[in-house]
């Protein structure tokens, strides 16, 4: 490739270059060989619980399967779990497994949702996620402030208007961000 690219591949800075490409790859792709039930690892709990469960802004990386170039931003994800609930963790867990392959934001939108159907069982999910596309933007019609939103909403978040309305509010508010830095009223001038 660096040959067709008119480059030396003997060049110093690329003696190396198609070993780290070879190792990016396989860590960018590292997905088509993970196990998502070994990685779920059995973090199914009962518990009497029955509204909504959010993870929101997972940030994911990954390669669209037409250019190979990067796709990468925030992944928000729901379930109304009933009776079982799965360990928050495993939530950002599945999504990079699904994000480390090659893939459309749409496909890797639904792979997260069904997957998280199939393996909780809850009542609904939801699942939206928000990208920066560089073959968008690097290349073709190069809208570098461009962002494409996908979502999948399965059972009560596609059958019930409110609760996905809620889903979708709850997404949205800054308040929510866990970036945000919050103090309690009445302690707001003890640091000024």
């Amino acid at each position: 490739m660096l040959a067709e690219l008119g480059e030396d591949p003997s060049r110093e800075g690329l003696l190396n270059t198609p070993k780290r490409v070879e190792k990016a790859l396989a860590f960018l792709t590292s997905g088509y060989a993970a196990d998502v039930d070994a990685t779920l690892n059995n973090a199914l709990f009962s518990v009497d619980y029955n509204e909504m469960v959010i993870v929101r802004d997972i940030d994911f990386y990954s390669l669209c399967e037409h250019h190979l170039l990067p796709f990468f931003g925030k992944c928000h994800v729901a379930y109304i779990p009933q009776g079982r609930v799965l360990g928050l963790s495993k939530i950002p867990r599945l999504v990079d497994i699904f994000a480390r392959r090659l893939q459309i934001q749409e496909r890797l939108t639904n792979q997260i949702a069904e997957t998280l159907r199939e393996k909780v069982d809850p009542l609904g999910v939801a699942v939206v996620m928000e990208a920066t596309h560089l073959c968008m933007a690097m290349r073709g019609v190069e809208k570098q402030n461009s962002v494409a939103t996908t979502s999948a909403m399965l059972g009560v978040f596609r059958e019930d208007a409110r609760t996905r309305m809620e889903f979708l509010e709850l997404i949205k508010r800054p308040e929510l961000n866990s970036r945000a830095v919050m103090m309690p009223m009445g302690l707001a001038g003890v640091h000024e």
